[in-house]
């Protein structure tokens, strides 16, 4: 394959979830709530946890972080949708395209090794409570999401360095939301069936690699708390079990996308709607605004604002 930039597209036109103006209006009225709401909600958290001296821990640390992916996975393209449903102007620049595959890659990225790194926390929490303090120290946690974005930004860069080198000399409608190499990279001028496997090998194999690797973390968990009858191991297990619901529902729809990246686009388009749009949201709900710490903290926060 000739690795040259052969580019004669200087736009590409996003096709969007439906062609339909009644749909678009009701996408439009929906995706903007959700992402007021994925804000607000992360938002929230992030403030509380820094303004709260009693979540000055290891795990908040961690969901703070997952926060801030949140609020920038949720950002690459969303508002862009918004518009483009508001103006219908749906066209996005060749640089414009690339910088969405670049940040998609990012935050995905380090989202899946920040995932990793709280099923860790969790397990040592609750199989090796008396370590806890020593293995997961405030250096670890910082070491921890720095690898996080260094993954995020090493991944990336693999994917906007392969689609730099994609020749693209004709079509140019990608049938999707945003751009991603899975509908991008059929529009290049090459045969796809070699690319298919470099998408495979790169984002598919390590999606599933990683998310087997949570399963069995959180299958652990579950034993080990079920080994015990209090009150706080049920509560640790309901939170375990929402972990691995959202856990799911990230990687799910990704595993399915880049292990088969010639599926159908309408089903790569339902599941891209979920890990971009419904995780963020969910995430600050069932990692957080479930637990009575955060709770606790937030209703103290409201009550010190209002005392001003």
């Amino acid at each position: 394959m000739d690795t040259g930039n052969k580019s004669t597209v200087s736009e590409f036109v996003l096709l969007g979830l439906s062609s339909s103006w009644d749909l678009q209006m009701f996408f439009f009225m929906v995706f903007s709530l959700l992402y007021v709401a994925t804000m607000v909600g992360n938002c929230l958290i992030v403030i509380t946890v820094i303004a709260d001296s009693h979540l000055h821990s290891p795990m908040y640390f961690l969901l703070t972080n997952l926060s801030v992916i949140d609020m920038s996975l949720a950002s690459f393209t969303t508002p862009k949708m918004i518009t483009d449903y508001l103006t219908g102007h749906k066209t996005i620049s060749f640089d414009g395209c690339i910088s969405q595959i670049f940040f998609l890659h990012l935050f995905t990225g380090t989202e899946i090794i920040l995932l990793m790194a709280m099923s860790f926390d969790r397990y040592i929490a609750i199989c090796k409570p008396l370590r806890y303090a020593t293995i997961i120290s405030p250096r670890v946690c910082i070491m921890l999401v720095v690898t996080s974005w260094v993954v995020g930004i090493m991944h990336s860069m693999s994917q906007v360095i392969f689609a730099l080198h994609l020749p693209f000399c004709g079509p140019n409608e990608v049938d999707s939301f945003f751009c991603d190499l899975p509908v991008v990279f059929q529009l290049a001028c090459v045969d796809t069936y070699v690319l298919g496997l470099f998408m495979i090998s790169t984002s598919g194999i390590i999606a599933l690699s990683c998310f087997i690797l949570l399963f069995n973390s959180y299958v652990i968990v579950i034993v080990t708390i079920k080994h015990h009858s209090s009150g706080g191991s049920s509560k640790a297990l309901s939170t375990c079990t929402a972990h691995f619901i959202v856990v799911f529902m990230f990687f799910g729809p990704c595993i399915v996308i880049y292990m088969w990246p010639l599926s159908s686009f309408l089903v790569d388009k339902v599941l891209s709607v979920f890990y971009t749009i419904f995780t963020p949201i969910l995430n600050p709900i069932i990692y957080t605004l479930r637990n009575q710490e955060v709770k606790t903290a937030m209703r103290k926060l409201k009550k010190q604002i209002s005392e001003f």
